[in-house]
């Protein structure tokens, strides 16, 4: 939509200018399953007195002015603009089924018509500009809900704190979520050894500017000219336009929680790559035995929360101007490298080099680097440049990887309470992306592919799964020995 200018209109943050381009058009999605029918009514009153409504971005059309520029403009909201009921039963393919015929179908059924559902959707339908820029997609008949929101509008921090501040847990309908609770490292000092303690804050300092330098380097290098070696699950340039299928692999956060402790002052973070790194190496060896050397660098991409709060955030700090939380897209992008080894080796090694990863990445402000720069070079050169940069950045490696922790305890939305909440994005020129996100002591993660590309996520899925499994196994034989 373009029009004139007005003095109530609000612009766009560059972060929100550069997910509004062509090759960058992403919207998340937001998957939601209840343990009871939907209640339409209930389902649009809550909407109507929901906080996301009374949020700016949530009732705020998307303007351009004459000469390009994006606005936010305030609108009225019709609820039922952007609520889509879908009555009819999905088969797996995303099929209407004949419910006459009598068919039955299960629980893992449902799923996967949900998936292949949602992967339609990362594909062929963008939101419309004519309306705020989020729908929910209802599908009564699989007690499901799909939130679908522009990434303009905010970070996966920002819309998953909006979601958890209008839930509630089920034992309390008055408490909000709780949720998993972040730590943060402290260096103390030692009373009478602070030279020891001094050494300690020189040397933390000085790998932080050596690994910053180190990173960043890599991270313009890879922008600019270096790429992965192609392998069976490389994407590139136009892939984003590719059918899509989802998968989810599923875990359980007490099975990552033992394999964590198997490894002093190891995250769940840690395990997740190591986990990550294990599945590649077994896919790869499934669909190109022997075709790879040893020790193959697949690199990723992971959004990384830059916010002085980890974590979710408290809604109401959000949407205050002047707090340090800050509503919107406030993220860096890190580079995440795994490496394909052949089976046979112990498990536990995939965590311990992808801790050693990890552990430099905590020591670098590479984040902080790839914001600041993408913000410079929107401001100088416009989006049509930050866009080709980040791009070409997506198009020069192999997935992109996400981890939010989620409520501790089941909660509900609505009045109803939810068995699953599950995310991803819409597609990128990466024929992989991978949004895990744990709840009520389990773990999901959306696999979305390129079907062209990878065409079995289902099998892909199933290799993440036992790479956690195998772990654990060897934890379990070293405990008894």
């Amino acid at each position: 939509m373009v029009c004139l200018e007005t003095s109530s209109d609000e612009p766009l943050t560059p972060a929100g200018r550069l997910f509004l381009q062509p090759e960058t058009d992403v919207v998340i999605h937001c998957i939601i399953r209840g343990k009871n029918p939907a209640d339409m009514d209930a389902i649009k009153s809550a909407i109507k007195s929901s906080l996301m409504v009374q949020h700016p971005r949530f009732c705020s059309l998307l303007v351009r002015d004459k000469n390009g520029f994006e606005h936010w403009r305030k609108t009225p909201i019709d609820i039922d603009q952007h609520v889509i009921v879908v009555n009819n039963r999905l088969d797996k393919s995303g099929n209407f089924i004949d419910e006459t015929q009598g068919s039955t179908t299960t629980e893992e059924d449902d799923e996967a018509a949900v998936n292949q559902y949602v992967a339609d959707l990362s594909v062929s339908s963008p939101l419309s500009t004519d309306k705020p820029l989020w729908e929910l997609h209802v599908l009564p008949a699989h007690k499901c809900a799909i939130f679908r929101i522009h990434h303009s509008l905010g970070d996966g921090i920002s819309l998953m704190s909006m979601l958890m501040a209008n839930c509630r847990r089920t034992d309390d309908a008055e408490a909000l979520p709780k949720m998993v609770p972040d730590k943060k490292t402290v260096i103390k000092g030692e009373k009478g050894r602070d030279w020891f303690w001094l050494v300690g804050v020189l040397w933390w300092f000085l790998k932080i500017v050596v690994f910053t330098l180190l990173f960043s380097v890599e991270f313009v290098l890879r922008s600019l000219l270096v790429s992965d070696e192609k392998t069976a699950i490389t994407g590139g340039d136009g892939v984003e336009l590719w059918p899509r299928k989802l998968a989810t692999a599923k875990f359980l956060l007490d099975d990552m929680k033992l394999v964590k402790r198997a490894v002093p002052d190891t995250t769940i973070n840690d395990v997740l790559l190591g986990m990550v790194s294990s599945g590649f190496s077994r896919y790869l060896d499934h669909r190109t035995p022997n075709a790879l050397h040893e020790g193959l660098r697949i690199t990723g991409v992971a959004m990384v929360n830059i916010r002085p709060q980890p974590g979710l955030q408290d809604l109401s700090k959000l949407m205050k101007s002047n707090t340090k939380a800050r509503w919107g897209n406030k993220f860096g992008v890190i580079l995440i490298p795994v490496y394909y080894h052949k089976g046979g080796n112990d498990p536990l090694e995939y965590l311990k080099r992808a801790k050693a990863t990890v552990d430099k990445k905590k020591h670098s402000l590479e984040a902080y680097f790839s914001y600041k720069i993408g913000d410079l070079v929107m401001s100088l050169l416009g989006p049509k440049y930050a866009c080709m940069l980040n791009y070409k950045l997506l198009c020069n490696t192999t997935f992109t990887l996400s981890n939010v922790g989620g409520p501790l305890e089941e909660i509900s939305l609505a009045g109803n309470p939810l068995s699953s909440i599950k995310v991803n994005t819409s597609s990128l020129p990466q024929a992989i992306t991978m949004h895990m996100l744990s709840y009520a002591g389990k773990a999901e993660m959306q696999i979305l592919v390129a079907k062209d590309i990878i065409p079995d996520p289902e099998f892909l899925a199933k290799c993440f799964e036992d790479a956690l499994l195998e772990m654990k196994e060897a934890v379990l034989r070293t405990n008894k020995a």
